[in-house]
């Protein structure tokens, strides 16, 4: 009975640690997507995703109706890309990542800055395929509002 509990903590230790180098690998590429924006980098941008990933915007317009707007990837990495003087940062937090085999779903809270002007927050979601070279993303979608945002202190600027 001992070495049956030893074999099933030991096991379970295994795979609790291989799903955090799974959810280790997932935030990198979340993280790279972040980087890429604040230091004008689409070539990064473009290595976190598959070839033609869905984008989407989820949002209350002025009339108060939802809608769901689809995104242009390629403008998203022109402008990305973009020498601009202003610093793109989107500070995340209270990620949550769920991985069955090769697909896994990345759920954020963010806020969006132009330099140090609040711009808006909302929650990204990414949905990943692992592939021969990696985790790539291969869907996102955002919600985007300007107020009822509880941005944590250590994410202002």
């Amino acid at each position: 009975m001992k070495k049956i509990l030893i074999t099933l903590f030991c096991a379970a230790s295994l795979l609790s640690y291989s799903q955090n180098d799974e959810k280790s690998e997932i935030m990198q590429v979340i993280n790279q997507v972040f980087e890429a924006m604040r230091t004008n980098d689409s070539t990064l941008l473009k290595q976190s995703f598959v070839e033609s990933p869905n984008t989407f915007t989820a949002f209350i317009n002025q009339e108060d109706q939802s809608q769901l707007a689809t995104g242009d990837f390629q403008r998203f990495i022109d402008a990305v890309g973009q020498p601009k003087d202003q610093v793109w940062n989107e500070p995340i937090w209270n990620e949550k990542v769920e991985i069955d085999g090769n697909l896994a779903s990345v759920w954020v809270d963010y806020a969006f800055y132009v330099d140090d002007q609040f711009s808006h927050c909302g929650v990204d979601a990414f949905h990943l395929i692992k592939r021969e070279d990696g985790w790539k993303i291969f869907h996102l979608v955002d919600t985007r509002r300007k107020s009822d945002c509880e941005v944590p202190d250590e994410f202002k600027p």
